[in-house]
């Protein structure tokens, strides 16, 4: 490589240098490939950033050796498994991602090498931005950017052509509203973003707040992350037995890009250097991370301190630091003019040094004004050793220009950056100069990224912290509720107040005012258990319904990750990419509860459920459960659907099951697009005889029963059976009961269904003669059943995964057209298995019996029924089916011509605003 080196805007932070490439390289500002035979162009030492000479004056990609110190609030990512990824690039060191173990957030689109965790910027979407005081008309949101990794269908919106790179990491994505550019297109682009073709439903982050607290965004969201833990700390001997940072293909780690790899026949025939490894303090030897760093063998030891500082992407003035040489007997300042040949080495290892901090009597340190509205992104502040967080607090006030503050009236916290963002609050009786210190000499890296903010003592998200509590016993009163959360918590983490109780469910929200004794709460409740099984805790957000823009209806949605096999897991997690995480719930966490506890104060939103018939209906009932503690008593609900049959989601449009080809960001135009309509929904009334009533009664009386309790109510959506159709419904969902890990793909879940059913044609009629086990009125009116095996009452025209069994109209039928809003229900009847697999092919319809609104059955003997595919036996007695109070808003998916939303035409809009007078400052 070519010792000249070249000039870039100091915002930049990169250290270019000529090189000739001896392969086919492309720059990362235009993608076009470099050409020449050597010197071909430049390269960042440190973050291996690639760039034509006439591209380097239009480079707007920071380092990353400063990208950290850009951010103005730092959040933290949300990182998934570690998992091989193939046409992706690390956002650290910019190299493919190929044949290497990598993380990404599950957040953004941030994707790294396992060994490039370490310099991963913590410029994760901030989705809680809520500013009490601050009215909505003041809210400027602007774009997040993310370089490179863009789909491939990428178009710019300045110059429409293509920005999709697959050669390197190029590009420009915003995080929010999707819009992409290539990176010399940035500029003509203004900052403000209004979330693009999803505002209608996007919940904006100024509506949501959350305090920042330790507890990271995976709990808090419910993202299940299975990490490998961090080994523990080997002794020295073990230590230096391998070089842990160099990857398998043999090149050397990031944050040393510029080192090349000691077993590559270039170096070996280099006698002129020396690869010198470098620990960052003792919190470096403790992990067993440390960068190699190639030096020229007479180079200075300010050479090598360099070297060794930018290996960290430390950016401090090199006057405050020292190397040592790590084998000497005792730690000395290295003040050799040429120090890499007098360096102790050991039989097989590579000469290494600390790097250390000078333990200076006075200092810098930067303060961040965090949620406080002052137009500085932040204020240097002269400290000593004798300087107090108290005195810190003040000088900072003055430097920000706020007039007549109480300095008690604030706070000031202390936040680290390392692998996350945490955050600790300091006394006033605490010393700035010495926390900075003592960060030095474990860390340097460590200690370049600590920040301290300053924050009104007043928590901006109280004091109605809520925490939400599920797999406590059903039923209970509210007193029993409180002595067990009491008796988990202790005095010392009482909540202030309890919010909702959920009995039927076993679950309940309780308050706090203060976020720290929140934590401890949400901790101590996730070890306790009730009969052996761990308690559910979730630490919720609030919305401000009033910085929600009118004309929006944020999009609440529901995911069964536990239906479609993985599907739901996928589409989980692409939701949360497009829109705000914290309106995206996994039901394997608490069910819809949560959610509609989150969303209980916005006045108009819909919901989007991803999951079977059956996820449906729960969401339904659970909106029945908390409607008249809502402002939204009937969102209007769209489906996703995952489930096997369907139903539902078919008559409303939404298809007859996901298949992973469809593009989530479709899916959520088509919600937009959708037009409302209402769904009938209908009780059934399950009363046993009278006889075995009064025998449950006499065995029951110690236990102070009435007859009462035996009669069952259920909520009915799609359709209610009796006799041969529940009893296949039935086998099949024991079978599923047994044996769950069998039936996670909807292919096979039918082809059982089918094996079922031809098993009960051979063997036996289970539901033999069943006309004359049951009676039926219809409206009042006894309705003469014909020969048949099986009763089908239907509220939707799609049974057994699609099928129709009222079959099509006709001139000479006696029955009303019937569908989902009519106040009617139709009642088929089916004569056995053959019949019914005749029905589920299309080639027969079923035997028509009766339409009507009030619906009474008397059952002679235990006959098996289903509820919207829920089977059981049912014993003899009356069933009543009615018209219900309670109705269903549904969204049906819209056919024939879309009304999209056009991007281009909203982006021409945008364009032709006023550009940003400082398009590099929100990169990140």
């Amino acid at each position: 490589m070519a010792s000249v080196s070249a000039e870039t805007p100091a915002s930049h932070g990169h250290s270019f240098s000529k090189k000739t490439f001896h392969k086919p390289t492309y720059c990362h500002s235009c993608t076009d490939m470099l050409w020449g035979l050597i010197q071909q162009g430049y390269i960042c030492e440190v973050c291996n950033f690639v760039v034509h000479d006439r591209c380097l004056k239009a480079v707007v990609s920071p380092c990353s050796s400063i990208a950290a110190s850009l951010i103005k609030n730092p959040v933290a990512h949300c990182w998934s498994e570690q998992v091989h990824r193939k046409r992706k690039f690390c956002n650290v060191c910019r190299k493919r991602l190929d044949d290497n173990l990598s993380i990404h957030c599950e957040i953004c689109e941030y994707f790294v090498h396992i060994e490039c965790q370490d310099f991963a910027v913590a410029n994760c979407n901030e989705n809680a931005t809520y500013l009490p005081g601050k009215e909505l008309s003041a809210v400027k949101h602007t774009h997040h950017w993310r370089e490179g990794n863009l789909p491939s269908s990428s178009k710019c919106a300045v110059c429409k052509k293509s920005c999709f790179s697959a050669e390197c990491l190029s590009g420009f994505r915003c995080e929010w509203c999707g819009m992409t550019l290539h990176a010399y297109c940035y500029k003509n682009i203004p900052q403000e973003c209004t979330f693009g073709n999803l505002e209608p439903i996007y919940l904006p982050p100024h509506a949501v707040s959350i305090p920042r607290t330790e507890v990271p965004m995976e709990a808090i969201i419910g993202v299940q992350v299975r990490r490998k833990e961090v080994l523990a700390p080997r002794s020295i001997s073990e230590e230096f037995s391998s070089d842990a940072r160099y990857r398998d293909n043999g090149e050397p780690a990031q944050g040393a890009a510029h080192s090349r790899d000691p077993r590559s026949p270039k170096e070996k025939e280099d006698k002129e250097r020396e690869m010198i490894k470098v620990y960052d303090g003792n919190s470096s030897l403790r992990r067993r991370i440390f960068r190699v760093i190639s030096v020229p063998r007479q180079a200075t030891t300010e050479q090598v301190l360099t070297l060794a500082l930018r290996a960290f992407h430390i950016t401090k003035d090199p006057s405050n630091f020292y190397l040592t040489d790590l084998y000497a007997a005792e730690e000395i300042e290295l003040c050799d003019p040429t120090p890499v040949l007098s360096l102790n080495r050991k039989e097989g290892k590579r000469p290494a040094v600390f790097l250390r901090f000078k333990d200076n009597d006075v200092g810098e340190v930067r303060v961040y004004p965090g949620k406080l509205q002052v137009s500085e992104s932040f204020c240097i502040v002269s400290v000593s050793e004798a300087t107090t967080v108290a005195d810190l607090i003040n000088e900072a006030l003055e430097k920000f220009g706020l007039q007549n503050f109480n300095c008690d009236d604030y706070r000031c916290s202390e936040i680290l950056l390392d692998r996350g963002v945490t955050e600790r609050v300091l006394s006033w009786d605490e010393r700035p100069w010495d926390i900075v210190k003592k960060l030095g000499k474990d860390s340097i890296r460590q200690m370049e990224l600590m920040r301290f903010y300053l924050q009104l003592k007043q928590d901006p998200h109280g004091p109605n912290l809520a925490l939400f509590v599920g797999n406590l016993p059903p039923n209970l009163s509210e007193r029993s509720y409180e002595n067990m959360l009491t008796e988990f918590l202790g005095k010392e983490n009482r909540f202030s107040s309890i919010g909702p109780i959920y009995y039927e469910y076993g679950s309940m929200v309780i308050i706090y005012e203060d976020s720290n004794k929140a934590v401890r709460a949400l901790y101590a409740l996730r070890e306790s258990k009730y009969e052996d099984k761990h308690l559910l805790v979730m630490l919720l957000p609030s919305i401000e319904p009033s910085m929600v823009p009118s004309g929006v209806q944020p999009l609440l949605v529901f995911v069964n990750v536990k239906s479609g096999g993985c599907q739901g897991l996928q589409l989980i997690s692409s939701f949360r990419k497009l829109l705000n995480p914290y309106q995206v719930f996994d039901l394997d966490n608490g069910g819809p509860l949560p959610g509609l506890y989150v969303f209980r104060h916005i006045k108009d939103y819909k919901i989007l459920v991803c999951g079977g018939d059956g996820t449906i209906g729960w969401v339904l009932q659970c909106l029945d459960n908390v409607g008249q503690d809502s402002e939204c008593s009937s969102p209007a609900c769209a489906i996703v659907p995952l489930g096997t049959g369907n139903d539902l989601a078919r008559v409303l449009c939404w298809g007859s099951g996901y298949t992973g080809d469809e593009d989530p960001l479709n899916l959520l135009r088509d919600v937009i697009d959708a037009e409302e309509i209402i769904l009938d929904r209908w009780t059934v009334v399950f009363h046993p005889e009278e006889k075995e009533q009064t025998q449950v009664v006499c065995n029951a009386a110690g236990a102070g029963s009435t007859s009462e309790d035996n009669t069952q109510i259920y909520v009915m959506n799609n359709y209610f059976g009796i006799g041969v159709d529940a009893d296949l419904c039935l086998d099949f969902h024991n079978a599923r009961e047994e044996n769950p890990n069998k039936f996670k793909s909807r292919l096979r879940n039918k082809g059982v269904y089918v094996t079922m059913g031809l098993r009960k044609m051979v063997r036996r009629k289970p539901c033999k003669d069943l006309h004359k086990e049951i009676r039926l009125e219809v409206d009042g009116k006894l309705v003469e059943l014909p020969q048949v095996e099986g009763i089908i009452i239907l509220n939707i025209l799609s049974w057994g995964s699609g099928a129709n069994p009222w079959g099509p109209d006709t001139k000479e039928d006696q029955f009303y057209t019937p569908n989902h809003w009519d106040g009617m229900l139709e009642v088929v009847g089916v004569t056995g298995v053959m019949h019914l697999g005749q029905i589920q092919s299309g080639l027969r319809g079923a035997m028509r019996i009766a339409q009507g609104g009030h619906i009474k059955i008397h059952l002679n003997s235990d006959i098996p029924v289903q509820v919207d595919g829920e089977p059981w036996v049912q014993s003899p007695g009356d069933i009543v089916v009615l018209k219900s109070a309670l109705k269903a808003t549904m969204l049906k998916k819209t056919k024939g011509k879309m009304k999209r939303r056009n991007t281009e035409s909203s982006m021409q809009l945008a364009l032709q605003a006023a550009p940003s007078s400082d398009p590099d400052e929100d990169i990140f």
